[in-house]
Order: structure tokens, then sequence, then C-alpha cells
């Protein structure tokens, strides 16, 4: 019988092994590059956005200094970031150089005049919002040398809130608003370009926000 037993045990081993479950079907396997490759597309594109504004908005500064009979440096495309000694601005991604000061001061003063307020205090709101800056964008999502948000842009008329001339002179006509809404309390109206109206308003003074109170009284001193 042992003969017996031996063959029984070969038959078993040589019987196939027990399916094992099935593989995922190719369409399975792709389904979730599929789904990345779809969505691939409209992340370039966007970069791509980003990128074409980018170069408008330089080739915006770039007009405006040949015709100030200024020569600006190449452009870096790498971010810039700004060092203790620099102004204490929203951490805005500026990849870009800051505009000739020949670019900006004809921009600042002219508009400036327009709206009736210090070409001084201009200069400095411009310098403490983007460091001169002209394609920077905080991470709140403000925009500019003026650091507009879009649809405060938008109200002003703004079409290319990258471009320096357009965002100066919203930037100033802004200004002026808030100047003549808080009947030239230039604390308040500061506090209000940097936090917005509805929080001064709310608190019936600067608004007691530490980056608010820092930005007013930075730009205070540089007025001085």
């Amino acid at each position: 019988m042992g003969w017996i037993s031996i063959l029984i045990a070969c038959i078993a081993v040589a019987q196939p092994a027990a399916q094992t479950p099935a593989a995922q079907t190719p369409a399975a396997v792709s389904a979730p590059a599929a789904r990345a490759a779809a969505s691939a597309p409209a992340a370039v594109s966007a970069a791509d956005l980003m990128h074409a504004a980018i170069q408008k908005q330089r080739a915006a500064v770039r007009q405006q200094a040949r015709s100030a009979g200024a020569w600006l440096l190449p452009w870096s495309d790498e971010p810039h970031t700004a060092g203790s000694d620099e102004p204490a601005i929203s951490a805005p991604s500026s990849p870009c150089d800051p505009i000739d000061d020949a670019v900006a001061a004809p921009l600042i003063e002219t508009a400036a005049k327009a709206n009736q307020i210090q070409v001084q205090l201009l200069h400095a709101v411009i310098e403490q919002e983007s460091a001169f800056h002209p394609c920077a964008v905080s991470s709140k999502g403000a925009q500019g040398l003026m650091q507009l948000m879009p649809d405060t842009a938008g109200s002003l008329g703004v079409k290319d809130p990258f471009d320096p001339q357009q965002s100066i002179e919203a930037g100033a006509r802004y200004l002026k608003q808030l100047l003549d809404k808080y009947k030239g309390d230039l604390k308040l109206s500061l506090g209000a370009y940097n936090a917005g109206p509805a929080a001064v308003d709310a608190a019936g003074a600067i608004p007691d926000i530490p980056e608010t109170r820092d930005y007013v009284d930075a730009i205070l001193k540089k007025i001085k």
C-alpha cells in the first residue's frame, strides 16, 4: 500500500494550484493614471498663463523704461526673498526685479498730483506694499506694485494689475478714496488700505492686527 500512498501524493502535488485573485485589469490599473493625465493639461495651462502674464508685465515695464530713457538689468526667474533689511510686506511672490526709479518716479508724481496726495506718501505705500516689484503677488492674492486685490482693481478699471502705470494710478485713486472716506485721517486710511475698510469701520480705529499696525507705523516713519 506504500506505493499507492506515494502515487496519491504525487497526483495531489501535480494538481494546478488554486487560482489567485485575478490581477487588476489594465483599465483598472490605468484609471488613476488616466485621471492624473487628464488633470496635467490644466496644470500646464495655468503655469503657462502665469508665465505669459509675467512676460506681458515685463514687456510693459521695459517699454516704459525705454520711454523714460532708462535701462533695466535682465530679470531673474528666481522668486524674490525679502531680507531682514527690506520692507515688511505680506510675503509677496515677485519673480521680477524692482522697477527702475526712472520709470517709477514720473508715474508716482503724475498719479499723486492727479489725486492730490503727497508724492512721498504714494512712494512709501508702494515701497511697503511690494518693495517696487511690479509682478508681486501676496499670499492673499493682492497683485502688482500697489498690491490691489482683484475685486478692488476691477472696480478701479484696472485691466492688467501687473502694469506699473495702471497699478500706481489705481492705487493712488483708491488711497484718495480712503482719505476722503476717513476725512483725511491718514492712520485710518492706511489701516483700511491694508486690512480693508470693513475692518476699520468695525473697530472704529486701526484694527488690532499686528500686521496692520506695523504697516501703518512703517509708512508713517517713511514720510516723516
